[in-house]
């Protein structure tokens, strides 16, 4: 038994010694690994959402500080002026929607009165099909609303966060912008000098594909605002502009956001209308701008920036989410293309780029791989 012991010791070592390791020592160790790496990425959350958006954002208003710099003002005073000119935009967006939504709430009298008178009928149908009580639908309603009060805590903390979001993320773009040649000179020197350029060439197609994105997504919403809000007009909608300028940017969250996008303004038109024909055509017209969106505008204006493909795009949004919820799935693309454009530099990485990508292999496939694919 000791000579056994001995052997497998040495046996053991000797693998070590050179650096090959069986799978079944592999495995779970990089199963343990991805589980701390996504354990410590939750357990992080709240720096590291804001520092991701901030990351993206710095990115995106790079050349405006790159050229404010350029004119020879002051290092910090160029900073001040991009983010600052950044805030203007997103304020101007903030007082549209808000006087909107000011206009809106002068219709909260008349929403309400219909929307009770709605609840009513729908309860006298209840009763007259399923036989179910009044009394009995209320006690339900009540039993739901109880069991709502963890979404509404969640609700409170969601907009604290959003409220953090507002003082980090403009803190955190400031000092990424001060603090980048420290930055940028950290990775070159943590990469041998033989792979500067290599690690530059990196440096420069993440910035571009990150700020293409971002771009590329603005302008995809801009558009969406636009046909949404021409649709409601054309179908005499109340709010029509405001309700097309909130579904294009629920649009930006995946899967989620273009269910409320419809929900809203059809709402919206059973409320205020007395008949089911708005509503009907609501869902059609933007039946029609969700096809447009997926078919022509994503492929020609978001996708082609991104080249990452439908099926690792939903996977990674789906992650994204259980992890980091919807600020995970809007990160979760530009992440992936800047781990696309690593591994396709990287040798030993190159097959992982090419299962992140769009095109499909044209060469034969090795031996045995006719038959696998055919199911011969």
């Amino acid at each position: 038994m000791k000579n056994i012991f001995n052997q497998a010791t040495k046996t053991v070592g000797e693998v070590a010694k050179e650096g090959k390791y069986p799978f079944y020592i592999k495995a779970p160790l990089i199963l343990i690994g991805l589980y701390l790496f996504f354990f410590i990425l939750a357990l992080l959350q709240d720096v590291l959402v804001p520092f991701a958006f901030a990351g993206l954002i710095a990115i995106l208003l790079n050349p405006v500080y790159v050229f404010l710099a350029g004119k020879n003002l002051n290092k910090i005073l160029a900073i001040v002026l991009t983010i600052f000119g950044a805030m203007l935009i997103v304020a101007a967006l903030l007082f549209f929607l808000s006087s909107q939504i000011a206009q809106f709430g002068e219709m909260i009298p008349q929403l309400q009165a219909k929307f009770l008178s709605l609840l009513h009928e729908g309860q006298t149908w209840i009763t007259a099909k399923f036989g179910m009580s009044a009394e009995k639908q209320t006690s339900m309603a009540k039993d739901v609303m109880s069991s709502g009060k963890a979404l509404v805590g969640k609700t409170l903390n969601t907009v604290m966060g959003m409220l953090t979001f507002l003082v980090l993320i403009p803190l955190y773009i400031f000092l990424l912008l001060f603090y980048k040649p420290l930055l940028l000179n950290f990775i070159f020197e943590v990469f041998e000098e033989d792979n500067s350029g290599q690690v530059a060439e990196i440096l420069q197609e993440t910035k571009g594909a990150v700020q293409s994105y971002i771009v590329g997504l603005m302008i995809e919403t801009s558009i969406i605002a636009v046909l949404n809000s021409a649709a409601l007009l054309i179908l005499g909608v109340e709010y029509a502009i405001l309700l097309g300028v909130i579904g294009a940017i629920m649009n930006l969250i995946p899967y989620v956001g273009g269910i409320i996008a419809i929900g809203l303004p059809v709402l919206m038109s059973l409320v205020t209308g007395d008949n089911l024909t708005t509503p009907l055509l609501i869902v059609g017209a933007y039946t029609l701008i969700q096809f447009a969106d997926n078919n022509i505008i994503v492929p020609r204006i978001v996708s082609s920036k991104v080249s990452v493909n439908a099926l690792i795009s939903i996977l990674v949004v789906l992650l994204g989410g259980s992890l980091w919820g919807v600020s995970g799935m809007f990160l979760s693309i530009p992440f992936v293309a800047v781990l696309k454009i690593i591994f396709d530099r990287i040798e030993g990485l190159k097959p992982w780029g090419k299962l992140l990508g769009e095109n499909m292999p044209t060469d034969a496939p090795p031996a045995g791989g006719k038959q696998a694919e055919t199911g011969e």
